[in-house]
């Protein structure tokens, strides 16, 4: 059997380098990328897979037995699909229990990092919905915000002061711009401060503040979590070491979804644990169709996400016979 050596490639967004492995089919070029096929099987992959290679990234070894494959450097230890759905399964249950804590009192502040349509958001708004429910009954005004997209440091502070008190919380959710803005992200870092006392003050001249009653200065006790896209260890070094900074005054859990592997999979968890398609009244197998279509044109999406999962299902229920032509034309990319 003819042996490949493998320089450089990927199979599913995943490095496969420096290894020797048999060759089933030799190169090729499909419509997107050029490939070889080989049994994946020595290290953690199906017994049939293509490696996306050029020309230059692959050599032809030997024609013997597999057993000479023993002579290969060592391949890189890879997860099983429910090793995968396992790790970020349990990411997502404690990032449940750090939400409730920061409800609870007894957690000041958390950033949550992740990739964008994941789920990150929903888990935290459930909960603080859950919280908020007695307020709404009795015509409360909310203990907890969900804040989105916030436009100007003074914006922040007065809302930094509105929900001030002990047992309030702010959620930030898609509101990285704040990372990016200095005053903004000084006044995120009194916030989140793990210190006794949390003071935020605002030096500029402002008649707004004295015309709503808010003071120059205050004390924050309230709980804050904020939700961020942006994958903390490798941002710009500038912007890091800001980001470092927030991060070394409160919790920080990163969801652990760093490729496309892991954002299908998450995906797959999700609808295998019911939850994806809840409300669309659709059978198993046009749930494992919908599923079966990202997964086998993930490379095309524009989007790994539950967000285009939920497209999906919305043409799938609009057209039950036409949605997959459909969901060519619209939610993946043409070129």
């Amino acid at each position: 059997m003819a042996l490949v050596r493998i320089k450089h490639g990927s199979y599913r967004n995943q490095d496969i380098t420096n290894v020797t492995l048999p060759l089933i089919k030799d190169f090729a070029i499909g419509a997107h990328a050029s490939f070889i096929t080989v049994d994946g099987s020595s290290i953690g992959y199906a017994n049939k897979i293509r490696v996306k290679v050029t020309r230059s990234q692959f050599d032809i070894v030997s024609n013997g037995e597999v057993s000479t494959i023993a002579t290969a450097a060592p391949a890189e230890i890879v997860e099983t699909d429910d090793e995968v759905m396992a790790r970020i399964g349990e990411r997502f249950s404690i990032l449940e229990q750090m939400t409730d804590a920061v409800i609870e009192g007894d957690v000041r502040a958390v950033i949550v990092s992740g990739p964008p349509g994941v789920g990150k958001s929903y888990i935290v708004n459930d909960e603080i919905e859950k919280f908020n429910a007695f307020d709404n009954l009795s015509g409360s005004t909310p203990r907890a915000m969900i804040v989105k997209g916030v436009a100007s440091g003074i914006g922040l502070y007065r809302m930094l002061y509105e929900y001030s008190e002990k047992g309030k919380v702010l959620v930030f959710d898609d509101c990285d711009s704040i990372l990016y803005d200095d005053e903004c992200l000084n006044m995120l870092k009194a916030a989140l401060d793990s210190g006794k006392t949390r003071r935020i003050s605002w030096h500029t001249e402002s008649r707004v503040l004295g015309e709503n009653g808010v003071p120059r200065s205050f004390n924050f006790e309230g709980g804050v979590i904020f939700i961020s896209n942006l994958k903390f260890e490798s941002t710009a070094k500038k912007l890091g070491a800001h980001l470092e900074a927030l991060r070394s005054r409160c919790h920080y859990l990163d969801l652990t979804m760093n490729t496309a592997r892991d954002r299908m999979l998450r995906i797959k968890q999700i609808a295998r644990d019911g939850d994806l398609f809840d409300g669309y009244r659709f059978t198993k197998q046009q749930e494992n169709e919908i599923v079966e279509f990202m997964e086998t044109n993930q490379d095309k999406l524009h989007e790994i996400s539950l967000r285009t999962a939920v497209k999906i299902a919305d043409l799938a229920r609009m057209n039950s016979t036409g949605w997959k032509r459909i969901a060519t034309e619209t939610v993946l990319r043409t070129a």
